[in-house]
C-alpha cells in the first residue's frame, strides 16, 4: 500500500481527507502538516509516495514549494488540492512538476480516482480543470509527466536506455516507452528533435 501525507492548514480539510482516504484502502495516510515548514521537516525523515499540497498555506506559496522539493525528491507525486480554478495557477502547478490538481469540492469519488491514478505514476486532472485547461491550451503547449522530463533529461545527457533504466529502477523496456512517448507528445521524427525541443519549450534545462 502506498504511503500519503497531507498539507494544509485548516484542519477539518485534513481530518476529512484522512477520514476519506484511510477508509477507501488505497492508500495509507502516514503523517499530515499544516504548514510548509513543518512538511519540509517531515519529508527529510518519513517520505511518503504521494504528497496533498494545499496552495495557499500560512507560510508559503505550495506551487513554489513543490517546485522546492521535486529538486530533492523527484520520486514523491504531488497533488496540488486548491480552490483555485483559474488557468494559470494550474498550468504554472503542473510546470512546477505536479503530477495531481484536484479542487477541494471535487465528489470523494473524483478525489479518490485522483489518488489512485498518481500512484501509478500518471497525471491526473480533476474534470473542472481538464476542461479548462483543454479549452485554453494550443498546439505550443507540451505536458510532460515528471518521470518523462527526468528520461528526457537524461536522453539529453547520453545516456542509453540501459543506463537510464538503472537511473531511475525500471527495465529498459519501460524507457523505450517512455521514448516512443516523448516523440509522440513532442511531435518530433527522432531523438535529436525531440531534445530540442525539449530546451526550447523549457521542459528540460
Amino acid at each position: 500500500m502506498l504511503n500519503l501525507q497531507i498539507v494544509d492548514d485548516h484542519k477539518m480539510v485534513v481530518e476529512s481527507l484522512s477520514k476519506l482516504i484511510s477508509e477507501s484502502g488505497i492508500t495509507r495516510v502516514t503523517d499530515v502538516y499544516y504548514n510548509l515548514e513543518s512538511c519540509r521537516k517531515g519529508l527529510k525523515e518519513n517520505l511518503p509516495d504521494i504528497l496533498l499540497l494545499d496552495i495557499g498555506l500560512s507560510d508559503g506559496d505550495g506551487i513554489d514549494f513543490c517546485a522546492e522539493i521535486m529538486k530533492t525528491y523527484s520520486e514523491l507525486k504531488v497533488v496540488m488540492l486548491t480552490t483555485y480554478k483559474e488557468f494559470s495557477i494550474a498550468k504554472r502547478a503542473l510546470h512546477n512538476g505536479a503530477l495531481g490538481y484536484i479542487l477541494k469540492n471535487a465528489e470523494s469519488e473524483e478525489m479518490l480516482a485522483g489518488i489512485e491514478t498518481v500512484g501509478r505514476g500518471e497525471q491526473f486532472l480533476c474534470e473542472e480543470i481538464d476542461l479548462l485547461l483543454k479549452e485554453k491550451r494550443n498546439e505550443d503547449i507540451v505536458w510532460l509527466g515528471n518521470r518523462e522530463k527526468e528520461v528526457l533529461k537524461y536522453i539529453a545527457e547520453g545516456y542509453t536506455s540501459k543506463e537510464i533504466a538503472n537511473h531511475i529502477c525500471r527495465d529498459e523496456e519501460t524507457v523505450r516507452t517512455y521514448r516512443r512517448n516523448l516523440l509522440i507528445k513532442l511531435n518530433a521524427k527522432n531523438t535529436p528533435e525531440a531534445v530540442k525541443k525539449g530546451y526550447e519549450m523549457k521542459l528540460i534545462w
